[in-house]
């Protein structure tokens, strides 16, 4: 598996005409070499073993992970470590992440290999289809947060707080094999369900609330993500009309999603539900995003979404609308880009769910 992302980064070397890389992003890193630590740096050559650099806390790990790599304990300053791997492999044309690094580590960078030629690369669109593997990750982190939703359903009632929610959420997703949350939890009701990334704090769940949960799990580094709407109590004509609207443009957007089409067309196709009922000032974000070692990744489903669809792309549906004053519907799933159409992952009910 290794061998073969490894693989990808050897024809990109050869296309932009390098002889190394120098891999510094954290999900790159994991995806590269399967090391987890939070501190190190990959040093990729074309024709010789990659090395690793990393300190004394995770040397013994980096060997467990990374067993395609030479590990390397760096001292106190990891740049001399570098130079010295640099040299070792004779790289002389060297592509480093530009989307990543600040500018004072690229200076650090062009002061440790001032003999070498440095060149911007970005990487992340290696990681843009996923392999089967990062697939299996991804269905259980879902899996994971699919069943955490369902077990707190019981809890939601007038009287509790968003917070309460927020973490006993996050706790039944850790029992279940969570290695954290994908991102802080977003439990926004009433009025503050309005807001899109409102996240949870100590209000009071109150009668009629729309509650909008946004969140997920994280399963062998690997992130999910999902949203459902819920009532506490009886909705009233105006909500189930807001949702139904919602969960229309969702199930729109779903359908339109196919190997071929690019994220702008997908897009398209769910806003123009919204825009249709009048709402459209009031879905205000992209329809979704690419999701895997990072929460939000490629391809974007949004108005500037250029990237086509490919088989085996994971990506989220999430319309929403939002309105001041009164409160918002998101519904969200992940689905998995196929030839014909996509799997959707995420298997919670989307019916409008009446609690309390």
């Amino acid at each position: 598996m290794i061998q073969q992302r490894l693989a990808t980064l050897y024809e990109l070397m050869i296309k932009h005409r390098l002889d190394g890389i120098i891999v510094t992003k954290p999900e790159n890193r994991q995806y590269f070499s399967g090391f987890t630590g939070s501190a190190g740096m990959l040093v990729i050559s074309r024709t010789q073993a990659p090395r690793l650099l990393t300190d004394f806390r995770y040397v013994e790990q980096a060997k467990q992970q990374a067993a395609l790599y030479q590990i390397v304990r760096h001292g106190a300053v990891i740049y001399d470590s570098l130079a010295a791997a640099v040299k070792e492999l004779e790289l002389t044309r060297i592509g480093f992440e530009s989307d990543f690094i600040t500018w004072e580590i690229y200076q650090k960078l062009a002061n440790c290999l001032s003999e070498q030629k440095l060149s911007p690369v970005k990487l992340d669109g290696l990681r843009i289809v996923k392999d089967q593997t990062e697939l299996a990750f991804l269905t259980k982190a879902v899996e994971i947060a699919d069943s955490a939703f369902n077990q707190i359903l019981p809890m939601i009632k007038p009287g509790i707080t968003e917070l309460d929610i927020a973490l006993e959420l996050e706790y039944r997703m850790r029992r279940l094999g969570a290695e954290k949350p994908a991102f802080a939890t977003i439990v926004a009701s009433g009025v503050r369900s309005a807001l899109p990334h409102g996240r949870a704090s100590d209000k009071i769940i109150e009668a009629g609330d729309f509650i909008t949960i946004d969140f997920g799990a994280v399963f062998a580094g690997y992130h999910s993500d999902m949203t459902r709407t819920v009532v506490a109590g009886t909705a009233d004509a105006r909500q189930r009309e807001i949702y139904k609207l919602v969960l229309t443009a969702q199930l729109t957007g779903i359908n339109a999603v196919k190997a071929g089409k690019t994220g702008r067309e997908v897009d398209q196709a769910a806003r123009e539900v919204i825009a249709r009922a009048g709402y459209s000032d009031y879905f205000g974000h992209g329809l979704g995003h690419g999701v895997g070692l990072f929460i939000h990744e490629e391809p974007r489903l949004s108005p500037t979404g250029d990237i086509k669809l490919a088989a085996g792309m994971v990506v989220s549906v999430e319309p929403g609308i939002y309105l001041p004053g009164w409160g918002g519907v998101r519904i969200e799933d992940l689905v998995v880009v196929s030839a014909d159409g996509c799997k959707i992952l995420t298997a919670s009910s989307k019916d409008l769910i009446e609690l309390g």
